[in-house]
């Protein structure tokens, strides 16, 4: 299972200390080099743009490879998304006039070209154009970190 990380669901891990969640980091890293936890570019520009503990600043900038640029497919398949009206709203017209990046259609985007898991800390709510609804709509797997972690057993 690949899992596609959202910004929100990294930033949780602001508050992993490493020193203190040494096997968490441990196996998350593990996971990072065997592919099995990927994110998209716009991720790691919007991670870039918040207030990181040095620690995650540091995982970021040592972890760039799994900040995927999107390809073809997942650009159409942004195109498709956006396709549903109601989901436009997704890309705030405030990211869009400031140049910065909307990564939750190409996280969404990413885990559906992989057959993978979207993970994010977004709530499912009706009618609401949030990622785990937008998931739903195209029958993509989606969690957030606590189910990350119980659907891959970790316990510390």
């Amino acid at each position: 299972m690949v899992y596609v990380f959202d910004t929100n669901s990294l930033r949780v891990l602001n508050n992993y200390y490493p020193q203190h969640f040494v096997t968490f980091w441990e196996k998350f890293n593990q996971y990072v080099q065997d592919g099995g936890i990927i994110s998209v570019r716009e991720v790691r520009g919007e991670l870039e743009r918040q207030s990181l503990k040095p620690h995650m600043k540091r995982w970021v900038r040592e972890n760039r490879g799994i900040f995927l640029t999107p390809g073809p497919e997942e650009t159409l398949f942004v195109a498709q998304i956006l396709q549903v009206k109601h989901f436009q709203t997704l890309v705030a017209k405030q990211n869009i006039l400031r140049g910065r990046p909307s990564a939750d259609p190409f996280v969404i985007a990413c885990a559906q070209v992989r057959n993978g898991c979207v993970v994010t800390e977004e709530i499912q709510k009706p009618n609401a154009a949030k990622i785990p609804n937008v998931c739903e709509h195209f029958e993509i797997d989606s969690t957030n970190v606590e189910g990350f972690l119980t659907r891959e057993q970790w316990v510390f």
